[in-house]
């Protein structure tokens, strides 16, 4: 959970509520396609967002990483 803020868990609630309330009021058509469509270019977005979150945490240490070892470097030179 540390990769979502309150905004996107907040646009995960609501969309998946408009679902379910879409689901509901037009049954098993072809609307449903529609829905199902938005629901998951939702979810898509949601899961880039996540993973773009866990890759730029994997850079920033391993930036930290160099950093340190340049600073090491320096004091032994």
């Amino acid at each position: 959970m540390k990769h979502f803020d309150i905004g996107s868990i907040i646009v995960i609630a609501i969309t998946f509520v408009l679902f379910v309330m879409a689901l509901f009021s037009t049954g098993f058509t072809h609307d449903l396609l529609l829905e199902a469509g938005v629901f998951l270019v939702s979810v898509k977005l949601i899961i880039m967002a996540y993973k773009t979150s866990v890759s730029s945490k994997k850079i920033h240490l391993e930036l930290e990483e160099i950093k340190n070892i340049l600073k090491n470097f320096k004091k032994n030179t």
